[in-house]
């Protein structure tokens, strides 16, 4: 089922991301430069191990993991986190834990885009991405 996800994705629209970022204690210039940044996201497949790779501009992050196996990430604003990722039906679930707080993305293919909705506490974003 990760099948469906796993192509190249350029970021095409976003919503909230701002008021997202804020809330997770962003600093100002980071949300300043991820609020103009349009990432590259490359998902990929290689037996039960998947790759999801990020590349921009502003900086390039790379996980590799099973689904539904713990695994320590680096954010790319550098926050150390206890990652999840499983399928949920066709959704690709991925939850982030780091110092009693959690985030959760999920990612869905909606009319051939990739849709990501992010939610901290009361906030919630979507950012949306057409195949490359």
């Amino acid at each position: 089922m990760v099948d469906a996800f796993c192509a190249t994705w350029k970021l095409v629209d976003s919503e909230n991301f701002d008021d997202y970022m804020k809330a997770l204690g962003v600093g100002f210039a980071t949300r300043q430069v991820g609020n103009v940044t349009k990432p590259t996201v490359v998902i990929s497949q290689d037996g039960d191990k998947v790759t999801l790779r990020t590349q921009s501009t502003f900086k390039n992050t790379e996980i590799s993991f099973k689904l539904g196996e713990e695994f320590d990430e680096t954010t790319a604003d550098d926050r150390n986190c206890k990652s999840t990722v499983s399928l949920d039906g066709d959704k690709l679930v991925h939850v982030q834990k780091w110092d009693g707080k959690e985030t959760k993305f999920v990612r869905e293919i909606k009319d051939g885009k990739l849709v990501m909705d992010l939610t901290f506490e009361d906030i919630h974003a979507v950012r949306t991405y057409e195949k490359a």
